[in-house]
């Protein structure tokens, strides 16, 4: 595996801990920004949203960019959004630091996919993304617990100083361990476009949506469901989150092994297993080892779903980043439904309400892959994969070897 994927993992990792640093500081931050739990969760929909809309423009912005450096400009508007977080003195102000934040989060992910998949030969690229997403698990293991437990201890802003540090860590391995690359060879952004007008693509998007929805229903709120419904203390919040992210880590290295030949089996399979867990978690809330053994379930079917995820949407369109951008935002917009229709069942059934809204979300996602299942749809993916999408990807990256031999000079394994 090319030593630049973990690189790119970093600074997933980096953007992964901000955005979810206020699901784990958020009776702080209502306390200093003088506003309600909910109303902080609207944060992580602002920042959802962010990424959704935003994402994608930004995303053309820098596409004629070379890829590490767009990546810097990226890391730049991070850097710019989390030093606005940590000096806000009000709500406002907090919005639309997440607003930036989540904008430059969003055209990273998508460039930073994109970059995996140029420099790795298709029939690892699974194995590659899983590589680069454990950022996003790491993030939840390590990055989470961590800001969480500084913000305790330190206040709130200091997490997101915290944050701020660690970006520009990220920005400096970037720059030196990423490779100068031109920028991929594209046919500008109609042909870029084109690919949207395939049905299966939208169909996978849809599957992604609702897998995150479903997770985020229920990992938004799981500090004011840890604490005011199973009963644990608020410094036990922090290590039942690194437990949950180490069942993301776990979960995800799994996915990543299976994702680029059973595809459509693995998200069938987490989708069940997620809804299950979700409504035991619902049912069990009350009973802390039964409420944990389900929260750890979520985090091993949940968004460990990445690989196949991506590795599905890659083969219905391209590797090209405005596709990954374009299926971050729809990523994204299953963030903004669970934790934006969290808030308001909470408000009108009370804490286990995202719990079986995220078992519904989880259940209807298994509707939309089942049919392909059935029909053959992993044959047919796998094939499609290999014919169209690693073909048409694989000739692009021909075309930029030829430009810049560093990249076939580059270890693939």
């Amino acid at each position: 595996m090319p030593r630049a994927v973990y690189v790119l993992a970093l600074g997933i990792f980096a953007m992964v801990t901000s955005e979810f640093a206020v699901a784990g500081l958020m009776p702080q931050m209502a306390a200093g920004l003088h506003a309600t739990v909910p109303q902080i969760g609207y944060l992580i929909t602002a920042f959802a949203a962010a990424m959704a809309a935003g994402g994608p423009l930004l995303t053309v912005a820098v596409m004629k960019l070379p890829p590490r450096t767009a990546l810097l400009v990226l890391f730049a508007v991070f850097l710019a959004g989390n030093v606005l977080a940590a000096t806000a003195t009000g709500y406002g102000t907090m919005l639309v630091a997440r607003i930036v934040t989540g904008v430059a989060s969003q055209a990273f992910f998508g460039v930073a996919l994109s970059l995996c998949a140029r420099l790795t030969r298709p029939e690892i690229r699974g194995r590659a993304v899983a590589v680069a997403m454990n950022g996003l698990m790491l993030g939840t293991l390590l990055g989470l617990p961590l800001s969480t437990l500084i913000g305790e201890r330190l206040g709130w802003r200091a997490a997101f100083w915290a944050v701020s540090v660690l970006a520009v860590a990220a920005a400096a391995a970037t720059l030196a361990g990423v490779p100068r690359l031109d920028p991929a060879p594209s046919g500008g952004l109609r042909a870029e476009a084109g690919v949207f007008a395939r049905p299966r693509l939208w169909r996978a998007l849809a599957t992604s949506t609702l897998v995150i929805g479903a997770t985020f229903s229920a990992f938004s709120y799981f500090n004011p469901i840890l604490t005011g419904l199973t009963g644990f203390s608020a410094g036990a919040v922090p290590l039942l989150l690194i437990a949950y992210g180490a069942a993301t880590v776990v979960g995800n290295t799994v996915v990543g092994r299976l994702a680029d030949r059973y595809t459509l089996p693995v998200l069938a399979v987490g989708l069940l297993l997620n809804a299950l867990f979700l409504a035991g978690f619902a049912v069990l809330a009350g009973a802390p080892v039964p409420a944990v053994a389900c929260m750890l379930g979520v985090g091993l079917v949940g968004v460990t779903m990445n690989p196949a995820m991506v590795t599905r949407v890659q083969r219905a369109g391209n590797a090209g980043p405005l596709v990954n951008t374009v299926h971050s935002s729809f990523i994204t917009l299953g963030v903004i439904i669970g934790s934006s229709v969290g808030a308001v069942v909470i408000d009108t059934w009370g804490l286990r309400a995202p719990l079986w809204l995220g078992a519904a979300l989880a259940a209807t996602g298994l509707l939309t892959v089942l049919p392909e299942l059935r029909g053959g749809g992993a044959a047919e993916g796998a094939a499609q994969g290999v014919t169209q999408g690693a073909a048409q990807d694989a000739a692009q990256e021909a075309a930029q070897d030829v430009r810049n031999p560093l990249t076939s000079a580059l270890p693939t394994d």
